[in-house]
């Protein structure tokens, strides 16, 4: 039996303890023996300078993942040509890993709006897709709410967000609480957010 790879994407500017508990919660609470962390690239059409580079990113993920050994960092994105799309990260990978089953972690938030994805028909053809509870607002589209490809897993509502925590870094706001403490302790080594616009 093939081992379940829940795939988590995020750009991680940076990392938080809120995507920790999501990662961590999806793979102690449901079928899926690992969680691989993907870290989105930057889109290299847009530049946005709050974002940092994807390399610092990366680290800042195995810095967080160290103590679980079922959490892992993904840079397959980096190697992709950009503007890249969902579907052909999956490709990839199923090209690199054929002995291993791949599945999709979303927020609800995201689900809303599945049905604009490139090739989102073949994704729910292939693939299963986890959604854990978010905030947000729209409503989910009808052909996604009883979908067999798409289950919920009723993981606890963070509402953590890297946006806030970049702007307290700016601010000299003490947010180390909502980061992985090495997390925290590279960021303030590096000086990242400290003086760049968010």
């Amino acid at each position: 039996m093939k081992k379940k790879i829940g795939l988590y994407f995020g750009t991680f500017n940076p990392i938080h303890i809120g995507h920790m508990i999501i990662a961590n919660y999806m793979v102690e609470f449901s079928d899926l023996d690992e969680i691989w962390m993907v870290v989105t690239p930057q889109n290299p059409f847009k530049k946005k300078s709050s974002l940092l580079d994807n390399n610092h990113r990366l680290e800042l993920v195995y810095i967080a993942c160290e103590k679980y050994p079922k959490l892992k960092p993904c840079d397959v994105e980096f190697k992709l040509s950009q503007p890249n799309y969902t579907i052909n990260t999956l490709v990839q990978l199923e090209e690199n890993y054929p002995d291993l089953d791949f599945s999709l972690i979303m927020g609800e938030d995201n689900l809303k709006s599945f049905h604009k994805w490139k090739n989102y028909e073949v994704i729910l053809e292939r693939y299963f897709i986890y959604v854990y509870p978010r905030v947000s607002n729209g409503m989910v589209e009808n052909q996604f709410k009883d979908h067999p490809k798409i289950r919920r897993v009723e993981a606890p509502i963070v509402e953590i967000s890297s946006t806030f925590i970049r702007k307290g870094i700016k601010a000299g706001k003490n947010i180390t609480p909502m980061l992985p403490e090495k997390v925290w302790e590279y960021i303030d080594r590096m000086n990242f957010y400290k003086e760049k616009t968010v």
